[in-house]
């Protein structure tokens, strides 16, 4: 959608998401064989197949927001910002715009995972923390001795991508926490410099960050969902 806006060619496949989105499109058809049988009279399947299309949607809006965020990076040439025509300071804050949305959507992406699992799973993880995240959750999975071969595949995962996850962390917590990302950024470049100029941010190793914490998020699904898969056609299907 986002590409069209921009007058750029839609999406021709679906890249990195693809698999995840295999793997929850197959949960969706199990959830949706359960539903038409009339075996959902508490509605739990019809909740776990919205949260389930959500999800998809919502890895869809972060593959847009990745691929603009790089879209603009890349027209970014300057190293500061003062020396910026005024198109190419528009492409600097469109990037900043959307590696936020990003970074956002990153997290986002995975607390709802943490919740569906949560939930299909009965953790109850609530018990323990009210407002809890995935990684919660991948505790929980520990704590109560379940899905260990599940929590393995997705530690694994959370340790792989712990770097730029950890950047992305950082900046996600300032921009909700504190104050913008960006002016935080000027504010210690003031911090250390004379004339007054700023000098930009890595741009591109922000947006590697970001990149990694899509594909991260992409694997994580699909881990997720490919277990969750086998573990309904075993349970329902024998």
């Amino acid at each position: 959608m986002l590409r069209i806006l921009l007058g750029l060619p839609p999406r021709a496949e679906l890249g990195e998401m693809q698999d995840a989105v295999d793997a929850m499109q197959c949960v969706l058809h199990q959830l949706q064989s359960r539903i038409s049988k009339g075996h959902d009279p508490e509605h739990i399947w019809r909740k776990h197949e919205v949260w389930t299309k959500g999800l998809i949607v919502s890895l869809d809006e972060l593959e847009q927001s990745v691929f603009l965020s790089g879209h603009f990076a890349d027209r970014v040439r300057k190293t500061y910002q003062e020396e910026m025509s005024q198109q190419e300071n528009a492409n600097y804050h469109r990037h900043i715009y959307f590696y936020k949305n990003g970074f956002i959507r990153v997290f986002s992406i995975l607390d709802k995972l943490g919740t569906l699992m949560n939930d299909l799973f009965e953790l109850h993880t609530e018990r323990a923390k009210a407002h809890f995240s995935f990684f919660t959750v991948l505790r929980q999975f520990r704590y109560l001795g379940v899905h260990l071969a599940l929590m393995d595949k997705l530690n694994t995962l959370k340790e792989q991508y712990n770097e730029p996850l950890r950047h992305l962390r950082k900046w996600r917590n300032i921009e909700i926490h504190y104050m913008n990302m960006e002016m935080q950024d000027d504010l210690s470049q003031r911090d250390q410099t004379l004339d007054g100029k700023i000098k930009l941010e890595d741009i591109q190793e922000r947006q590697k960050d970001l990149e990694l914490g899509y594909r991260m998020a992409c694997e994580t699904l699909q881990a997720s969902f490919e277990y969750i898969e086998l573990m309904l056609r075993n349970k329902y299907h024998r």
